[in-house]
C-alpha cells in the first residue's frame, strides 16, 4: 500500500486544494476496493502546525503530526496564498523535509503556487515546471534555474509533478489517480467529480494583461503605439526610429520589459481583442478577424490557436453561450 502525505504548509492555504486532494484520492481509493481489489493508498493530511487558517478564513485545517510520518511515497504540496518569500522562511523544516522523503523514494507533487515552496527544496531545478499563469513571472524572478512551461496544465518529470493552477489541481489528480490505480478508475473519477480528463493546456483560459509597470518609458510608447494601431500593418523599423532607438536595440528592449517579441506582442493584442468579441459579441468569426487586422483565415488560426490552444470557434463555442456559429 502505498502512503500519500498532503502537506499543510505554515501559510495562508488553499481549502480547495487539499479537500480535493483527498477527496479525488479517496474516492478512487474506495471505487479501487469496490470492484474487488485490496486498498491501494493510506492518506494523511499532516503539518507541523497544530491547525493552520485557510484563505476562506471561515475555516482552520487540523492536519496529523508530520513528526510522526518518517516515510511516505507521494508528498502533495497545495496551493498557498501570502508573501512566498516569507513562506518559504517560515516553512523551512517542511521543505527540508519535503527534500529528505524525495531523496527517499518519495514522487512529489505540487499545486498550484504551491510549486514556489517545491522550487525552494531545490528539486525542480534544471526541471520543467508548470503554473498558474498569472504567477509566472515572479515565479521566474525567484527561480531562474526552473523552466516554466506556461502553456501546459501538468508536468511529470523524474516523480515530480506540478499543474497549471486554479482548479487544474482536478487534472492533476486524475492523472495520478491514473498512475497509482488505472484508466478505468481515472474516468470513474472524471464521471463522478465531472472533470475533463483530457485537459491539457490552460492557455485558453490566460488573461493577457498589457505589462506597463516595468518602468521603460520607451517600450510603454511602442506598446501604446501598437494597442491603438493594431489594425494596421506596422513597421517596427520606423517605429523604432521614430523612438530614436536602433532596431536591435528597441527589439531587445521590448523582449525585457514584456516578456514578448514586437510581433508576438502585436500578435497578442489582436487575439485578445477577438476573444473579447468571441465571448461577448455576435459577429461571426470572419467579421471578427477583420476586425482585429487579419485578412487571411489561416493565418488568424493559427495564431490564435497558438496564444489560446483553441481554434476560434471552438472558442466561440465554449466560451460564448449565445454564440452564432459561423
Amino acid at each position: 500500500m502505498k502512503h500519500v502525505t498532503i502537506v499543510v504548509p505554515e501559510c495562508i492555504v488553499n481549502l480547495n486544494s487539499i479537500g480535493g486532494a483527498f477527496e479525488i484520492l479517496s474516492r478512487a481509493n474506495d471505487y479501487w476496493q469496490k470492484v474487488g481489489n485490496i486498498p491501494k493508498l493510506q492518506i494523511q493530511i499532516a503539518g507541523y502546525a497544530q491547525e493552520q487558517a485557510l484563505k476562506e478564513q471561515f475555516f482552520k485545517v487540523y492536519p496529523d503530526d508530520l513528526n510522526q510520518i518518517r516515510k511516505t511515497d507521494l508528498v502533495i504540496i497545495p496551493s498557498i496564498f501570502d508573501d512566498f518569500n516569507k513562506t518559504i522562511q517560515r516553512n523551512e523544516k517542511l521543505i527540508n523535509w519535503i527534500t529528505r522523503q524525495y531523496k527517499e523514494g518519495a514522487e512529489i507533487a505540487s499545486m498550484c503556487s504551491g510549486a514556489f515552496l517545491l522550487a525552494a527544496t531545490g528539486l525542480l531545478d534544471g526541471r520543467t515546471c508548470s503554473i498558474h499563469w498569472n504567477s509566472t513571472k515572479e515565479f521566474k524572478k525567484m527561480y531562474p534555474d526552473v523552466k516554466v512551461a506556461q502553456d501546459k496544465i501538468i508536468t511529470d518529470e523524474k516523480g515530480v509533478y506540478t499543474n497549471g493552477g486554479g482548479y487544474s489541481f482536478l487534472n492533476l489528480m486524475l492523472y495520478l489517480v491514473e498512475k497509482y490505480f488505472d484508466r478505468e478508475v481515472a474516468i470513474f473519477c472524471s464521471k463522478i467529480f465531472q472533470i475533463d480528463i483530457e485537459r491539457t493546456s490552460q492557455s485558453q483560459f490566460s488573461i493577457f494583461h498589457i505589462q506597463k509597470t516595468h518602468g521603460d518609458e520607451i517600450i510603454e510608447q511602442a506598446q501604446s503605439y501598437i494597442e491603438d494601431h493594431m489594425t494596421e500593418k506596422i513597421s517596427f523599423e520606423k517605429l523604432a526610429n521614430s523612438l530614436a532607438v536602433s532596431r536591435r536595440n528597441f527589439d531587445r528592449r521590448f523582449i525585457k520589459a514584456t516578456g514578448n517579441t514586437p510581433v508576438e506582442y502585436l500578435q497578442r493584442v489582436k487575439v485578445e481583442a477577438a476573444k473579447k468579441q468571441l465571448e461577448n459579441g455576435r459577429k461571426p468569426i470572419n467579421e471578427i478577424m477583420y476586425e482585429v487586422g487579419y485578412s487571411d483565415m489561416k493565418a488568424f488560426r493559427e495564431v490564435f490557436k497558438k496564444n489560446t490552444g483553441m481554434s476560434p470557434l471552438d472558442y466561440k463555442n465554449k466560451y460564448n453561450s449565445q454564440a452564432v456559429y459561423s
